[in-house]
């Protein structure tokens, strides 16, 4: 393998090391975190015969796709990483291309969990490593990233057959879900982490309705939101499924406003207007954690009769969530629980209920109708299972009326963790709707 670049005229004496003035400006895990995942990761390889995992994260899915790399390791990068993690010894992780790493990848200066950083070379750099740990005729499991709506676990498929060409006596083995499945519950610390980005989240909330005025781009809005959440030190990931338009128009006319889209659809440089309805849904990344915020904000005198009146039933089914949401209660018990105030009410939704967060999303979801949607989607298999404390869920309330309006909606969502007594609010999302005079 040919070297990356040439000589430099002054090669780096080996006492220089890699600053650690960052870690004082940037959200840390512990490392007794650390050693609490790691001892539980190998206890559940030796169950499943595995000497090693490679981890293959990408971007897929506004970064979902780095979610177990980032759980295990505490890497984070946009252009994705591998990662050797045998049963015996230090990890591995190869990142970024020879030139994103001079004079030393600056991972090395973010987290302390990992030392050992690489360029990103393939699968014949990562075969050399395991062959040097006379790992070469092992069982190995691969990870990468799945989800309840992403549910075929994503590998790039050259590069399976190139670790399958180079490690030709390796057995090869899915264990991704070992990794999901430790992601589930959450411990304290990742808890108070994700209690910081639910403080960022309500400042976005904040900045969302501020920023909603007449004659303002429904874009500025959106890169108001944004900014607010990189500002206050989280995470610049692009989450924000956002939609804005007139509550009354022709009848004949459909606009997208029972839920908000993805970019680059949204957000145009239309000026928002008297009339105008504003809905988000959007996470907020802090330290590698993500939380869930929905939000719905109206430009006019007065709020009209049917936006009211799903906005009060949003609040019932909020606050019957926070009821839901307790150890013990089985999914499908609290999902009836959220959505009894809009039974009641005889309206519709896209999506009432909730989904679980971490370092991915979603890790699980009930949001649709049994028998509808997706299977994920409905919760189905889901339905008898417990809720267990420290689970960390965001709520989906979704509501229209059809009668009333067929493309006219509201949103509304905090962030919960499953907690005796009812469940903790992470967000505080307000719960009057967002309102422009």
């Amino acid at each position: 393998m040919q070297p990356d670049f040439p000589p430099t005229k002054r090669p780096l004496p080996e006492v220089f090391h890699a600053t650690r003035e960052l870690l004082q400006h940037i959200p840390q895990i512990s490392l007794t975190e650390r050693n609490r995942r790691w001892d539980k990761l190998r206890k559940k390889m030796l169950h499943a015969k595995l000497d090693a995992l490679i981890l293959m994260g990408n971007d897929i899915s506004t970064g979902n796709g780095m979610g177990n790399l980032r759980y295990l390791l505490q890497v984070g990068t946009a252009f994705g990483a591998d990662a050797l993690f045998p049963l015996v010894g230090e990890p591995v992780v190869w990142s970024n291309v020879a030139h994103m790493n001079r004079p030393v990848s600056l991972l090395q200066s973010t987290q302390e969990w990992v030392q050992d950083f690489r360029n990103k070379s393939g699968a014949p750099g990562i075969a050399d490593e395991v062959t040097r740990r006379g790992l070469s005729k092992s069982r190995i499991g691969l990870v990468g990233f799945s989800s309840f709506l992403q549910t075929q676990t994503t590998f790039l498929h050259h590069d399976i057959l190139g670790l399958e060409k180079v490690l030709p006596d390796v057995e090869f083995v899915d264990a991704t879900s070992l990794l999901s499945e430790m992601r589930f519950t959450k411990s304290e610390e990742e808890i108070d982490m994700m209690r910081k980005a639910g403080k960022v989240a309500r400042k976005a909330v904040d900045a969302m309705l501020e920023s909603c005025q007449p004659g303002t781009p429904d874009a500025k809005v959106f890169a108001d939101m944004l900014h607010t959440q990189i500002a206050n030190g989280a995470e610049p990931i692009m989450f924000n499924l956002f939609a804005a338009g007139p509550v009354d128009h022709p009848e004949d006319e459909l606009w997208h406003l029972l839920h908000g889209f993805e970019h680059p659809a949204v957000p145009t440089m239309r000026p928002l207007q008297d009339g105008d309805l504003v809905i988000s849904e959007f996470h907020t990344q802090y330290g590698g954690y993500r939380v869930h915020t929905e939000y719905t904000v109206y430009l006019g005198k007065t709020v009209p009769d049917g936006l009211k009146r799903l906005w009060d039933v949003a609040v019932e089914c909020l606050h019957a969530s926070q009821e839901a949401l307790v150890p013990g209660r089985t999914f499908g018990e609290a999902v009836e629980m959220i959505r009894a105030p809009a039974k009641k009410a005889n309206v519709d939704w896209v999506e009432l209920g909730f989904n679980s967060k971490g370092t991915a999303s979603p890790e699980f979801s009930v949001v649709y109708e049994s028998g509808y949607g997706n299977n994920p989607g409905n919760g189905d298999g889901l339905r008898e299972l417990e809720l267990e404390e420290g689970m960390t869920l965001g709520n989906n309330i979704d509501l229209h009326d059809s009668e009333w309006k067929v493309d006219v909606g509201v949103m509304l969502g905090d962030f919960m963790v499953v907690r005796p007594g009812g469940a903790e609010k992470l967000v505080d999302t307000p719960l009057e709707i967002g309102h422009v005079k």
